[in-house]
Protein backbone atom coordinates (compact mmCIF):
# COMPACT_ATOMS: atom_id res chain seq x y z
CA UNK A 1 0.00 0.00 0.00
CA UNK A 2 0.79 3.69 -0.04
CA UNK A 3 1.24 5.64 3.06
CA UNK A 4 2.74 9.16 3.74
CA UNK A 5 5.92 8.16 6.01
CA UNK A 6 8.40 10.55 8.10
CA UNK A 7 12.07 9.20 8.36
CA UNK A 8 13.79 13.34 10.21
CA UNK A 9 11.39 15.36 11.63
CA UNK A 10 11.24 18.53 9.79
CA UNK A 11 9.95 20.93 6.81
CA UNK A 12 6.89 19.49 4.25
CA UNK A 13 9.54 18.06 2.10
CA UNK A 14 10.10 15.56 4.76
CA UNK A 15 7.14 13.83 3.87
CA UNK A 16 7.82 10.60 1.44
CA UNK A 17 5.24 8.78 0.05
CA UNK A 18 6.62 4.90 0.29
CA UNK A 19 5.32 1.55 -0.75
CA UNK A 20 4.71 -0.28 2.72
CA UNK A 21 3.54 -3.56 3.63
CA UNK A 22 -0.72 -4.01 4.56
CA UNK A 23 -0.60 -4.03 8.07
CA UNK A 24 -2.37 -7.13 10.02
CA UNK A 25 -5.37 -6.48 12.74
CA UNK A 26 -4.06 -7.97 16.50
CA UNK A 27 -6.67 -8.72 18.95
CA UNK A 28 -9.62 -6.27 19.06
CA UNK A 29 -8.14 -4.00 16.39
CA UNK A 30 -9.57 -3.65 12.86
CA UNK A 31 -7.88 -2.84 9.75
CA UNK A 32 -9.56 -0.07 7.65
CA UNK A 33 -9.67 0.55 4.07
CA UNK A 34 -9.50 4.58 3.91
CA UNK A 35 -11.34 6.44 1.61
CA UNK A 36 -10.24 9.85 3.26
CA UNK A 37 -7.92 11.53 5.79
CA UNK A 38 -8.30 14.55 7.78
CA UNK A 39 -5.46 16.85 7.56
CA UNK A 40 -4.47 18.78 10.75
CA UNK A 41 -1.98 21.41 12.86
CA UNK A 42 -1.43 18.35 14.60
CA UNK A 43 -0.22 16.18 11.79
CA UNK A 44 2.43 19.80 11.47
CA UNK A 45 3.20 19.05 14.82
CA UNK A 46 4.92 15.53 14.70
CA UNK A 47 6.30 16.39 11.43
CA UNK A 48 8.54 19.27 13.05
CA UNK A 49 9.00 17.46 15.74
CA UNK A 50 7.24 19.91 18.07
CA UNK A 51 5.10 16.81 18.99
CA UNK A 52 8.25 13.80 19.01
CA UNK A 53 7.12 10.13 17.49
CA UNK A 54 8.28 7.84 19.45
CA UNK A 55 8.99 5.47 16.44
CA UNK A 56 11.22 6.28 13.23
CA UNK A 57 10.23 6.33 10.74
CA UNK A 58 6.87 7.91 11.72
CA UNK A 59 3.22 7.59 9.97
CA UNK A 60 1.07 11.27 10.11
CA UNK A 61 -2.70 12.09 9.75
CA UNK A 62 -5.04 11.37 13.22
CA UNK A 63 -8.50 11.13 11.56
CA UNK A 64 -10.10 9.08 8.73
CA UNK A 65 -12.70 7.03 7.43
CA UNK A 66 -13.39 4.09 5.07
CA UNK A 67 -14.51 0.60 5.07
CA UNK A 68 -13.47 -2.22 7.59
CA UNK A 69 -11.85 -4.74 5.30
CA UNK A 70 -10.90 -7.36 8.31
CA UNK A 71 -10.88 -7.79 12.32
CA UNK A 72 -8.46 -9.11 14.47
CA UNK A 73 -9.20 -12.26 16.84
CA UNK A 74 -11.99 -11.29 19.99
CA UNK A 75 -12.46 -8.10 18.00
CA UNK A 76 -16.36 -6.31 18.94
CA UNK A 77 -18.13 -2.96 17.95
CA UNK A 78 -17.46 -3.56 13.96
CA UNK A 79 -17.44 -6.38 11.24
CA UNK A 80 -16.03 -6.36 7.51
CA UNK A 81 -17.83 -3.85 5.53
CA UNK A 82 -19.20 -1.74 7.90
CA UNK A 83 -18.45 1.92 7.03
CA UNK A 84 -16.71 4.18 9.85
CA UNK A 85 -14.67 6.98 11.21
CA UNK A 86 -11.72 7.41 13.63
CA UNK A 87 -9.93 10.55 15.56
CA UNK A 88 -6.72 10.56 17.43
CA UNK A 89 -5.16 7.37 15.65
CA UNK A 90 -1.78 8.20 14.35
CA UNK A 91 -0.83 6.92 10.78
CA UNK A 92 -4.08 7.87 8.60
CA UNK A 93 -1.81 9.05 5.65
CA UNK A 94 -2.42 5.75 4.20
CA UNK A 95 -4.37 3.39 2.23
CA UNK A 96 -5.24 1.19 4.98
CA UNK A 97 -4.98 1.50 8.88
CA UNK A 98 -5.11 -0.93 11.80
CA UNK A 99 -7.16 0.64 14.26
CA UNK A 100 -8.51 -0.06 17.74
CA UNK A 101 -12.09 -1.72 17.08
CA UNK A 102 -13.04 0.66 20.05
CA UNK A 103 -12.32 4.01 18.38
CA UNK A 104 -13.88 3.27 15.28
CA UNK A 105 -17.72 5.31 14.97
CA UNK A 106 -20.28 4.17 12.50
CA UNK A 107 -21.15 6.93 9.84
CA UNK A 108 -24.62 6.84 8.77
CA UNK A 109 -25.89 6.09 5.42
CA UNK A 110 -26.93 9.15 4.67
CA UNK A 111 -22.87 10.50 5.11
CA UNK A 112 -20.39 10.79 2.75
CA UNK A 113 -17.18 9.23 4.43
CA UNK A 114 -15.28 11.82 3.00
CA UNK A 115 -17.37 14.40 4.94
CA UNK A 116 -17.13 12.27 8.37
CA UNK A 117 -13.74 12.05 8.03
CA UNK A 118 -13.47 15.87 7.72
CA UNK A 119 -15.76 15.61 10.94
CA UNK A 120 -14.41 13.79 13.49
CA UNK A 121 -11.71 15.78 15.08
CA UNK A 122 -12.44 19.29 14.77
CA UNK A 123 -16.20 18.34 15.04
CA UNK A 124 -15.60 16.58 18.87
CA UNK A 125 -13.10 19.19 19.26
CA UNK A 126 -15.54 21.43 18.98
CA UNK A 127 -17.94 19.57 21.40
CA UNK A 128 -16.05 18.71 23.99
CA UNK A 129 -15.21 22.77 24.02
CA UNK A 130 -18.52 23.34 24.24
CA UNK A 131 -20.23 21.21 26.68
CA UNK A 132 -17.36 19.78 28.66
CA UNK A 133 -14.27 22.04 28.79
CA UNK A 134 -16.55 25.85 29.05
CA UNK A 135 -20.16 24.74 28.57
CA UNK A 136 -21.25 26.99 26.48
CA UNK A 137 -25.00 28.45 27.54
CA UNK A 138 -27.59 31.31 26.00
CA UNK A 139 -26.26 34.76 27.07
CA UNK A 140 -22.86 34.31 27.40
CA UNK A 141 -20.22 35.68 24.91
CA UNK A 142 -17.25 34.05 23.80
CA UNK A 143 -13.96 35.14 21.58
CA UNK A 144 -13.24 32.29 19.35
CA UNK A 145 -9.71 32.90 17.04
CA UNK A 146 -9.40 31.61 13.54
CA UNK A 147 -12.67 31.35 13.16
CA UNK A 148 -12.39 30.82 9.58
CA UNK A 149 -10.44 27.84 9.94
CA UNK A 150 -11.96 23.92 10.44
CA UNK A 151 -12.32 24.27 14.08
CA UNK A 152 -13.82 27.71 13.97
CA UNK A 153 -16.11 27.30 11.58
CA UNK A 154 -17.71 24.67 13.37
CA UNK A 155 -17.22 26.38 16.95
CA UNK A 156 -18.94 29.20 15.29
CA UNK A 157 -21.79 27.47 14.27
CA UNK A 158 -22.51 25.04 17.19
CA UNK A 159 -21.95 28.51 19.54
CA UNK A 160 -24.58 29.83 18.03
CA UNK A 161 -26.63 27.09 18.02
CA UNK A 162 -26.44 27.03 22.36
CA UNK A 163 -27.57 30.78 22.07
CA UNK A 164 -24.50 32.71 22.56
CA UNK A 165 -22.57 35.16 21.01
CA UNK A 166 -20.48 34.95 19.14
CA UNK A 167 -16.85 37.55 18.71
CA UNK A 168 -14.41 36.37 15.84
CA UNK A 169 -11.35 36.53 14.65
CA UNK A 170 -10.25 36.19 11.14
CA UNK A 171 -7.20 37.39 8.75
CA UNK A 172 -8.89 38.75 5.23
CA UNK A 173 -12.07 40.09 4.47
CA UNK A 174 -13.41 37.32 2.32
CA UNK A 175 -13.01 35.14 5.95
CA UNK A 176 -14.67 37.92 7.44
CA UNK A 177 -17.21 37.45 5.13
CA UNK A 178 -16.94 33.40 5.86
CA UNK A 179 -17.70 34.08 9.10
CA UNK A 180 -20.75 36.04 9.01
CA UNK A 181 -22.40 33.54 6.92
CA UNK A 182 -21.74 31.21 9.55
CA UNK A 183 -23.33 32.96 12.36
CA UNK A 184 -20.55 35.35 13.93
CA UNK A 185 -22.19 38.14 15.69
CA UNK A 186 -19.28 40.55 15.42
CA UNK A 187 -16.15 39.83 13.34
CA UNK A 188 -12.51 41.89 14.17
CA UNK A 189 -9.16 41.47 13.02
CA UNK A 190 -5.88 40.30 15.11
CA UNK A 191 -4.80 43.98 16.29
CA UNK A 192 -5.59 45.15 19.39
CA UNK A 193 -8.40 42.25 20.36
CA UNK A 194 -8.51 43.25 23.28
CA UNK A 195 -9.68 46.87 23.23
CA UNK A 196 -12.27 45.72 19.98
CA UNK A 197 -13.51 43.28 22.20
CA UNK A 198 -14.23 45.48 24.71
CA UNK A 199 -15.78 47.89 22.64
CA UNK A 200 -18.21 45.35 22.07
CA UNK A 201 -18.74 43.83 25.76
CA UNK A 202 -17.35 46.54 27.69
CA UNK A 203 -16.82 43.76 30.53
CA UNK A 204 -14.57 41.44 28.65
CA UNK A 205 -16.11 37.65 27.43
CA UNK A 206 -16.90 34.97 29.50
CA UNK A 207 -14.44 32.39 27.40
CA UNK A 208 -11.67 32.59 24.87
CA UNK A 209 -11.41 29.68 22.20
CA UNK A 210 -7.85 30.11 21.21
CA UNK A 211 -6.11 27.59 18.49
CA UNK A 212 -3.40 29.88 17.60
CA UNK A 213 -1.21 29.92 20.62
CA UNK A 214 1.78 32.30 21.31
CA UNK A 215 0.48 35.77 19.04
CA UNK A 216 -2.63 35.82 20.50
CA UNK A 217 -2.16 34.47 24.05
CA UNK A 218 -1.80 37.97 25.48
CA UNK A 219 -4.80 39.69 23.70
CA UNK A 220 -6.84 36.91 24.65
CA UNK A 221 -6.12 37.06 28.43
CA UNK A 222 -6.75 41.14 28.42
CA UNK A 223 -10.57 40.49 26.80
CA UNK A 224 -11.87 38.14 29.23
CA UNK A 225 -14.08 39.68 31.83
CA UNK A 226 -13.42 38.73 35.93
CA UNK A 227 -13.69 34.55 36.32
CA UNK A 228 -13.46 34.41 32.57
CA UNK A 229 -11.61 30.64 31.13
CA UNK A 230 -8.95 31.09 28.95
CA UNK A 231 -9.24 28.22 26.81
CA UNK A 232 -5.97 27.24 25.11
CA UNK A 233 -5.86 24.57 22.51
CA UNK A 234 -3.95 24.98 19.84
CA UNK A 235 -0.21 26.02 18.94
CA UNK A 236 -0.60 27.70 14.94
CA UNK A 237 1.48 30.34 15.52
CA UNK A 238 3.81 28.41 17.86
CA UNK A 239 3.42 27.48 21.59
CA UNK A 240 2.86 29.46 24.30
CA UNK A 241 5.55 30.44 26.64
CA UNK A 242 5.39 29.88 30.35
CA UNK A 243 3.28 32.37 32.39
CA UNK A 244 3.42 33.30 36.63
CA UNK A 245 0.06 32.07 37.85
CA UNK A 246 0.03 35.48 39.57
CA UNK A 247 -0.78 36.85 36.27
CA UNK A 248 -4.22 35.32 36.65
CA UNK A 249 -5.52 36.53 39.52
CA UNK A 250 -4.05 40.14 38.36
CA UNK A 251 -6.65 40.18 35.11
CA UNK A 252 -9.32 39.15 37.60
CA UNK A 253 -9.08 35.61 38.61
CA UNK A 254 -9.14 34.00 35.50
CA UNK A 255 -9.04 30.39 34.68
CA UNK A 256 -6.65 28.71 32.16
CA UNK A 257 -6.79 25.41 30.60
CA UNK A 258 -4.98 23.99 28.13
CA UNK A 259 -7.14 20.64 26.73
CA UNK A 260 -6.47 18.26 24.40
CA UNK A 261 -9.19 15.92 22.70
CA UNK A 262 -7.49 12.30 24.03
CA UNK A 263 -8.52 13.62 27.55
CA UNK A 264 -11.83 14.10 26.70
CA UNK A 265 -12.55 11.05 24.44
CA UNK A 266 -10.95 8.51 26.99
CA UNK A 267 -13.94 5.29 26.05
CA UNK A 268 -16.04 4.50 23.37
CA UNK A 269 -19.02 6.04 25.34
CA UNK A 270 -17.35 9.55 24.99
CA UNK A 271 -15.96 8.88 21.84
CA UNK A 272 -19.71 7.82 20.35
CA UNK A 273 -21.54 10.18 22.65
CA UNK A 274 -19.28 13.50 20.67
CA UNK A 275 -19.11 11.75 17.64
CA UNK A 276 -22.71 11.11 17.25
CA UNK A 277 -23.44 14.73 18.43
CA UNK A 278 -21.50 16.36 15.76
CA UNK A 279 -22.92 13.63 13.15
CA UNK A 280 -26.62 15.01 14.08
CA UNK A 281 -25.33 18.85 13.82
CA UNK A 282 -24.26 18.00 10.26
CA UNK A 283 -27.50 15.83 8.91
CA UNK A 284 -29.90 18.22 10.83
CA UNK A 285 -28.84 21.20 9.18
CA UNK A 286 -26.33 23.04 11.52
CA UNK A 287 -23.50 23.41 10.04
CA UNK A 288 -24.35 24.67 6.82
CA UNK A 289 -21.21 26.37 6.44
CA UNK A 290 -18.85 23.79 5.81
CA UNK A 291 -15.85 23.79 3.11
CA UNK A 292 -13.77 20.97 2.50
CA UNK A 293 -10.37 21.14 0.15
CA UNK A 294 -8.81 18.25 -0.99
CA UNK A 295 -5.20 17.20 -2.29
CA UNK A 296 -4.00 14.04 -3.48
CA UNK A 297 -2.51 11.58 -0.87
CA UNK A 298 1.36 12.23 -2.92
CA UNK A 299 0.19 15.85 -2.24
CA UNK A 300 0.37 15.86 1.82
CA UNK A 301 3.13 18.23 2.07
CA UNK A 302 0.93 21.12 -0.02
CA UNK A 303 -1.63 20.46 1.91
CA UNK A 304 0.05 21.45 5.30
CA UNK A 305 1.98 24.27 3.85
CA UNK A 306 -1.66 25.63 2.50
CA UNK A 307 -2.66 24.92 6.10
CA UNK A 308 -0.23 26.58 7.80
CA UNK A 309 -0.06 29.77 5.49
CA UNK A 310 -3.61 30.51 6.98
CA UNK A 311 -4.33 30.62 3.02
CA UNK A 312 -7.29 28.33 2.80
CA UNK A 313 -10.51 28.31 5.05
CA UNK A 314 -12.36 25.36 6.46
CA UNK A 315 -11.28 21.44 6.54
CA UNK A 316 -8.55 19.98 4.29
CA UNK A 317 -9.05 16.47 3.05
CA UNK A 318 -6.58 13.84 1.71
CA UNK A 319 -8.65 11.70 -0.81
CA UNK A 320 -7.42 8.56 -0.32
CA UNK A 321 -9.65 6.18 -2.64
Amino acid sequence: MKAIRVHTPGPEENLVLEDVAIPTPGPGQALVKLEASGVNFIDIYFRTGLYPAPEKPFGLGMEAAGVVTEVGPGTEHVKVGDRVAYAMQRGSYAEYAVVPAWMLVPVPAELELATAAALMLQGMTVHYLTHSTFPLAAGQTCLIHAAAGGVGLILTQVAKLLGATVIATTSTPDKAALVRRAGADHVIGYDNVAAEVRKIVDKGVHVVYDSVGEATFKGSLDSLRPRGMMVTFGNASGPVPAIEPLLLSQKGSLYLTRPRLADYAQTREEIMDRATAVFNWKLGGHLPVFSMGTYPLAEAGRAQRDLASRATSGKLLLKIS
